[in-house]
Parts: structure tokens; sequence; C-alpha cells
């Protein structure tokens, strides 16, 4: 009886560590820092090309442990809610299965030792055939069980044509404080016979997974257009333009440094204390929309020759009382939008303020504070305690529609928009 509890107990093991490799955007190794995947040559990008399309995406991460190891990345096709298609690698990867990462360079000049690894992809080597969702995956010496992190990407082929717009909220609830998305899908050319069934939107604010809206059923549909346009359905918190932090340099501090203190191998940034935002104030400024850029004002590259800092966040909650059942989390791709383990702030009860401590490197970073709650088996995020919500405000959406073949073994991804809420204008 005992071996049979032991094979079941190693065998659910087995099975929780399979299950928690398929997660995207996961960071397994600690020593694996700045992690940026966009489209080739415009780091502020969602990495999205075309089917068989020119378009190639740029990977770079930093290794903190040094030395040069063989990085290996393999592709694995995903559904719309990101569980893997049932299919054989070889049925959308055209060539290996498997690419080493050969482009690396030791840092020079910065305090701070790691090596630096990029990749663009896909090459020649390894050519997704099929549109969809694609988890790319990076581990160590071809051995798969061994990873080092997860990245989203997605591979589009247009096959229907996609209107979308901001507007505002009809009920008075929302009207000041939330974002009414309409989405319109033309199929004159396309043939859907069930689309209740067949077609799939995902609409995402900023490029947050965390947050998405999921629509399968259209408010109107005529013989070749089907409108979503519930606003029961179609409703977003707006919240406000993300906080900024400019450490691109740091011997010339930002404007939000409030102090530094640094070693000959070290530095060490404090961060101005941050406050809850007002509710019915508002103010625009060009953000990036969550996204951080790796930039340097020395002249250096900011790949090998950008130094790391510990930069420490304050917050100081209302009346400097912790927040009862959540957490205090830093938002943004700084901190893989919260999954990083300096995400969460610790509250010191002594100050009355939450801190915690992250290592950057050089760079322009956005980022906003949000409460965190652990509900029915997922973390739930809400800015609104802490950032306020403000219809004016300017965020990036990307609606997603995919589709399924009768018969189908996977969601192909037929048609992506990618606009602006405050002029309902494409993004590049």
């Amino acid at each position: 009886m005992k071996l049979v509890l032991f094979l079941f107990a190693a065998n659910l093991f087995f099975v929780e560590k399979l299950i928690s490799q398929r997660l995207p955007d996961e960071v397994y190794q600690d020593n694996i820092k700045t992690i940026k995947f966009s489209r080739f040559g415009e780091p502020l990008t969602y990495p999205v090309i075309s089917l068989n399309g020119p378009e190639q995406l740029e990977l770079n991460f930093d290794d903190m442990a040094g030395g040069v190891k063989n990085y290996f990345y393999s592709f694995v096709l995903c559904n719309a809610d990101w569980t893997p298609a049932q299919m054989s690698t070889f049925d959308y990867v055209k060539g290996f299965t498997q690419v080493r990462i050969s482009t690396y360079r030791n840092s020079s000049v910065s305090f701070t030792r790691y090596t630096h690894y990029q990749a663009i992809l896909p090459d020649k080597n390894a050519v997704p055939t099929k549109s969809g969702n694609y988890l790319l995956k990076v581990y160590l010496n071809g051995d798969t069980s061994r990873l080092a992190f997860t990245k989203r990407f997605l591979v589009v082929e247009p096959r229907i044509n996609l209107g979308a717009a901001v507007l505002h909220p009809f009920g008075q609830q929302y009207f000041q404080t939330h974002h009414r998305l309409q989405i319109q899908l033309d199929t004159k050319n396309f043939d859907v016979r069930y689309p209740q069934q067949q077609i799939k939107i995902i609409a995402l604010q900023n490029f947050r997974w965390d947050n998405p809206l999921t629509l399968s059923h259209p408010t109107f549909q005529r013989q070749d257009l089907l409108q979503y346009s519930n606003e029961n359905e179609m409703v977003m918190p707006a919240g406000k333009e993300f906080r900024w932090l400019n450490l691109r340099s740091f011997r010339l501090l930002g404007d939000r440094i409030r102090r530094q203190e640094n070693t000959d191998s070290s530095f060490s940034l404090f961060v101005k204390e941050d406050l809850p935002r007002l509710p019915k104030q508002y103010f625009f400024y060009r953000d990036a929309n969550g996204l951080f850029i790796n930039e340097t004002v020395e002249k250096i590259n900011p790949y090998w020759n950008a130094d790391y800092a510990k930069v420490k966040f304050t917050f100081v909650p209302p009346s400097n009382q912790a927040y009862r059942g959540s957490d205090l989390v830093i938002m943004g791709e700084l901190t893989n939008y919260a999954k990083d383990k300096g995400a969460q702030m610790q509250f010191n009860p002594e100050k009355g303020v939450y801190e915690t401590t992250l290592l950057l490197k050089q760079g322009y970073y956005d980022y906003q504070y949000s409460l965190r709650q652990f509900v029915n088996g997922k973390y739930v995020y809400q800015s609104t305690d802490t950032e306020q919500n403000a219809w004016e405000t300017e965020n990036a959406y990307m609606i997603l529609v995919y589709f399924r073949a009768l018969g189908g073994r996977h969601d192909e991804l037929i048609a992506i928009r990618q606009f602006n809420s405050q002029f309902n204008k494409d993004l590049r």
C-alpha cells in the first residue's frame, strides 16, 4: 500500500511539474534577468508576426551567473486559452525542433558581471507553419526539463476584416472611469457556419494577459457581419497613465530618484515615495503602457555595457495602514507583470509603508501599483484603490480573433488589431 501511495505521489509531482513548465511568461531560474521579447528593432512592441511574412522577433536576456552556457529554444503551438495543441511539433514547425542561441557576449565596462544572450527568430532553422498562439521555451543544454523561461508570441494569418474602437460607456457607473470596446468582424469572404462555437475573441489592455476580455457570442449577427457591443461584457477599467522611472544613467540621476548609496562595485538607488492617486485628478503624459526599454545616456551599448542597480521602491498607503486581505505588487513588464519574486511589496509597520527592492538594468521603465488577491485558484489584480481610473487615459488595446475549423485540432489566429484608445489609431 505504501508503495502504491508513493508511486501515486511521485506521478502527481511529475504531472504538476510538466504543467508548471507550460505556463506562459514564467521565469524558472533566478539568474535570468531583463528578458525582452519584441518585434525586431522595436522594443516597445508586442511579439507578433505574420504567417510566412518577412517580420522577425528579437529576444534579449541576461544571465547573471556569467560564463557561457548552451541555451536552446523551441516553439509550442497553443490554443486560445494557452493549453498546448494536440499536435506533433513537426505539424507546425518547419526545420529543427530545437535551436541553439549562438549570439552572446560577456558584459564589459559595467560593475555588474553578466552574459547577454540574443536571438533573432524565426530563422531558417525553425519556422512556424501554422497561425495561432505560440510559447517560446528557453532551456539549457537541449534538455527541455531544464527550463530557463517561457514567453508568449503570436503568429497571425489575416483572413477576415476586423474593426474595433473604444467608446464611452452608457452606464453612469462606468461613464467616467471605464472604456467600452466595440468590435466588428466582416466574414464576407470567410466561411463561418457556427460563430458561437468557431469564433473566439480576446481583448487585451496594455498587453496584459491576467485580465483579458473573452468573447464568444456576438451581440448582433447578420449574413456577413458579427458585432460585439454588449456593455455588460465589454467594459474595462481605464486606469491612469503608468508611473515612470528614468534609469538611463546611474550618475546623472532621474527626477524620481531621491538618493543613492553607491560603492566601488555596485549601485543602490532609492525612488521617491509613491502615494495613491486621487480619484478625480488626471494628467496626461506619454507613457509606454507598462513596457520598458534598455537605454543609456553614456553612449554605450545598452545590451552588454549597461549596468544594474538595486532600486528600492516605497509606497505610502492611506493612513499608513496595510491593505487587508490583499498583497500590494508592482505591476508592469519590469516585474513580468507581478510574477517576479520582488514584485510583492512588504509592509513595514514601523514606518507605515510598503517596500521592495528590484535589480534593474539601465533604461526607462513604466510601472503601477496593484492589489492582488487569490480567488478561485488564480490571482486577481485591481488598481482602483492605488491608481484610480479616468476615461481619458490612453491605453493600448490588442484584439485577437481565433477560429476553430470544424474538426480542427487547434485555434487559428485569423485577425489582430492593435490600436490606441485615445485616438482609436492603429499602433505600429
